[in-house]
């Protein structure tokens, strides 16, 4: 079993990310979002350390980590203009991301994180959601049909 945290969930694509980490057999131990009326979390995760400051939930984590309180992922679920800040606050916490697409908005905030894995050991992994939906699968296979 996995430990995760979580930023972003009461976002748009949040839920997609509970029910994989629940359905997976894994276990969310905190999450962060600016708004605290974010009930989705307690269907999923009901024992899930949540909060509203980045700081607290930084902290929160860091103590986890030295107490020996593995967190294995940081998932970025927060708006896009936030992944590069949020991604490197996970990486230097020692937590391997997960972030949909895009990881970032520029060319150098890129770079920035590349910088930042190589100085952590941790790493990024970039998914896009919107690939197992059935109206996409279905768009393919009529696609692939056509040629």
């Amino acid at each position: 079993m996995k430990n995760f945290a979580l930023i972003g969930v009461g976002g748009y694509i949040a839920p997609k990310h509970l029910q994989a980490i629940k359905e997976t057999g894994n276990r969310l131990v905190a999450a962060l979002d600016i708004h605290d009326s974010v009930g989705i979390l307690d269907s999923y995760f009901p024992d899930t350390v949540f909060f509203t400051d980045a700081d607290a939930f930084i902290n929160y984590i860091n103590e986890q980590q030295v107490a020996g309180n593995r967190i294995d992922y940081l998932t970025v679920c927060s708006p896009n203009h936030l992944h590069e800040e949020h991604i490197i606050m996970g990486l230097e916490a020692g937590l391997d991301v997960i972030c949909e697409k895009p990881v970032a908005l520029y060319p150098e905030s890129i770079q920035r994180i590349k910088k930042a894995e190589q100085q952590t050991g941790k790493k990024v992994y970039t998914i896009m959601q919107l690939r197992l939906h059935p109206a996409i699968q279905a768009l393919e296979q009529k696609i692939r049909n056509a040629g």
